[in-house]
């Protein structure tokens, strides 16, 4: 089978999962699935940010969040020990759910690993396209999420979170960030965190 038509099915699959999910989002005017259109975001902005993005990045940025709402954070103590278990059993469950799915389009062992590499975020600043995958991420974020976050955190926390992410991103990443058409007090959130930031 041609690697087009292998990365077309899989998008399927994996977008045909992310449907199933019960939490709804407001996008384009019409409620739909949240991680169908998280999926989506994730590549509508690889794309911008990196047209030429080797096809395991784009397979992880497709499938980052799968059926993300099958493991709540609930389900973890609170806490930030909690907090890691959940993220490192979802990036776990996530590379196992897409292994699955690409083994089952015709995909090799090669890519599989890659994808799940990916996923877990294994080598983040050591790792080219495992940084790529995380500065994507962290766009996404910013542009889509950080509007509905932001009020639900005061500006301690709220600044922390905006630091982290910082941390993460390349410098790729970060002017891509500070590209971003945000509005006036987000922009001004972003802006304190990055001078926080400054070393």
């Amino acid at each position: 089978m041609m690697s087009d038509e292998r990365f077309r099915l899989a998008v399927e699959r994996f977008d045909a999962a992310n449907s199933e999910d019960p939490n709804r989002e407001l996008a384009d005017g019409a409620e739909q699935p949240k991680e169908l259109v998280y999926a989506r975001r994730m590549t509508a902005r690889l794309d911008r940010f990196r047209p030429d993005a080797p096809e395991a990045v784009r397979l992880a940025a497709r499938c980052q969040h799968i059926r993300r709402w099958t493991i709540p954070r609930t389900d973890y103590p609170s806490g930030r020990e909690g907090y890691r278990r959940w993220r490192t059993d979802l990036a776990r469950f996530h590379a196992d759910t897409a292994a699955a799915i690409l083994r089952d389009v015709g995909y090799g062992d090669e890519i599989v690993a890659r994808v799940g590499s990916l996923l877990r975020k294994e080598r983040l600043k050591a790792d080219p396209d495992v940084q790529l995958l995380e500065d994507v991420i962290c766009l996404v974020f910013i542009d889509h999420y950080l509007a509905g976050f932001a009020p639900k955190h005061d500006e301690e926390t709220l600044a922390g979170v905006l630091r982290k992410t910082w941390r993460k991103m390349s410098e790729d990443g970060r002017r891509a960030a500070l590209a971003l058409d945000l509005p006036a007090d987000l922009r001004s959130l972003v802006e304190r965190a990055v001078a926080s930031s400054a070393d």
